[in-house]
């Protein structure tokens, strides 16, 4: 063999594999994204890649690289919610089908300081399909912010 050698798979005498190409990333917000719009899906912005193993996350998506299931999971931290707000759906949005989380905050007795949303899904993408988080609001005011210490992260399982 001539040229050089790069590892794409290695593995340890306990048994461990680490694949140096399969696709992994993990995002959060570089600042808080304030006083969503009610009404509309609005698009969650990552500002800062905490890691983008294949270079497949780019302008606030995830495009799958290669046909498989993907383990997708999404924790938003949303400061200022509103009461008089119907609903708020936090929806992993992908090329396939939409993976939706949905809440009622009548229950509460006045706006809570913060709530927390988490989602995670084991979808199935083709190559090129994409995947991106969308939160809406239905009804109350614009006063509901996404803080930066949300996450949103993704690997090919299988």
């Amino acid at each position: 063999a001539s040229g050089s050698f790069v590892d794409f798979m290695s593995f340890t005498s306990s048994g461990h594999v680490t694949k140096a190409k399969q696709p992994a990333f993990l995002v959060q917000p570089s600042s808080a994204q304030s006083n969503i719009a009610v009404g509309s899906a609005v698009v969650k912005v990552w500002g800062t890649e905490r890691f983008d193993q294949g270079g497949n996350f780019a302008s606030n998506t995830f495009t799958a690289p290669v046909t498989g299931r993907y383990q997708l999971s999404v924790q938003l931290r949303l400061d200022q919610i509103d009461t008089d707000a119907d609903s708020y759906a936090v929806t992993i949005r992908t090329s396939n089908r939409d993976y939706t989380a949905l809440y009622d905050p009548d229950g509460f007795d006045s706006d809570p300081g913060h709530w927390n949303v988490s989602l995670s899904i084991l979808a199935d993408m083709d190559t090129s399909d994409t995947a991106d988080v969308i939160i809406t609001q239905t009804a109350g005011a614009a006063q509901t912010d996404i803080d930066d210490k949300s996450y949103f992260s993704g690997f090919l399982a299988c």
